[in-house]
């Protein structure tokens, strides 16, 4: 398993899952043309602020969330009856999907992990989010192997297994 996480870590792309977009949050990009007239203007300090606020209530969750798993989740060992687990499931939704709805995808997984739930694989839903080449975050290429090892299988022309 330990393999598994560091080939997955080590995949350059990621193929972009159906229905999500690009978001581009960066700052100003400047033309190859050397032209100034051609500038992108950086983003303005209310547009940065108005972004670290909206971005706020999702890094807090994914904060709490990364704290859970590295201090309360290893007490109790491998006891989910779901892949992925629930807490690396609700890492996953509030990055893909945001504080709101992803807490709401989360709070439904956990109402359905009990003990007469055979458990199994359960995704969390396609967002509507990508993430730029090689920059997908380590939780999503974790929690879908079956994607990228066959991403990156073809990439080397060989079989994922």
């Amino acid at each position: 398993m330990a393999q598994l996480h560091a080939t997955l870590r080590r995949t350059a792309t990621a193929p972009l899952r159906k229905g999500h977009r690009v978001h581009h949050h960066s700052a100003a990009v400047v033309p190859s043309s050397g032209d100034p007239g051609n500038e992108v203007p950086a983003p303005t300090w209310s547009a940065t602020v108005g972004r670290f606020v909206w971005d706020l209530p999702r890094n807090v969750l994914i904060l709490l969330l990364k704290a859970y798993r590295k201090v309360v989740s290893p007490l109790y060992g491998q006891v989910c009856r779901f892949f992925p687990s629930c807490s690396a499931y609700a890492l996953e939704a509030v990055t893909v999907h945001g504080a709101v709805k992803g807490s709401w995808l989360a709070a439904k997984r956990l109402a359905k992990c009990h003990p007469w739930n055979a458990g199994g694989v359960d995704h969390v839903p396609a967002g509507h989010r990508h993430w730029p080449e090689g920059r997908t975050p380590t939780i999503v290429v974790l929690n879908n192997p079956d994607q990228f090892l066959a991403a990156q299988a073809d990439e080397e022309g060989r079989p994922a297994a």
